[in-house]
């Protein structure tokens, strides 16, 4: 029984970390508020357009990735401006790396958009 309350405990703090870093997303990311805004009005326009389910999930999906990449963006960099205000390559590969993960996210939300919508047109 005792496994399973630390289990369960484990669970609840994890849930209360991740609340945690949803709001430092909203508070300190300009970009991650830009695109939840955004992220949010596609979702409710996938809600009203007519496609059948599975459609439906790459429209809502493909937004809802662009979020999370841009939460690991977000991680990268802090981590990397922790280690230091000095410029050092590996620090810009770092958050340019992420940079493009963003990115790639965003080209993969257009293209299933794009591609869903225009076969129904």
């Amino acid at each position: 029984m005792a496994n399973q309350t630390n289990g369960l405990r484990r669970i609840f703090n994890a849930m209360g970390y991740s609340i945690k870093g949803c709001r430092a997303a909203w508070r300190h990311e300009a970009a991650f508020r830009q695109e939840a805004v955004a992220a949010v009005a596609a979702i409710i326009l996938a809600c009203f357009l007519e496609r059948d389910p599975v459609a439906r999930i790459l429209l809502m999906g493909s937004v809802w990735l662009v979020l999370i990449v841009e939460i690991i963006n977000s991680a990268i960099e802090a981590v990397v401006d922790r280690i230091g205000p000095e410029l050092h390559p590996l620090s810009g590969r770092a958050k340019d790396l992420g940079s493009a993960a963003v990115f790639l996210a965003i080209v993969l939300a257009l293209f299933v958009w794009i591609t869903l919508l225009w076969r129904h047109i």
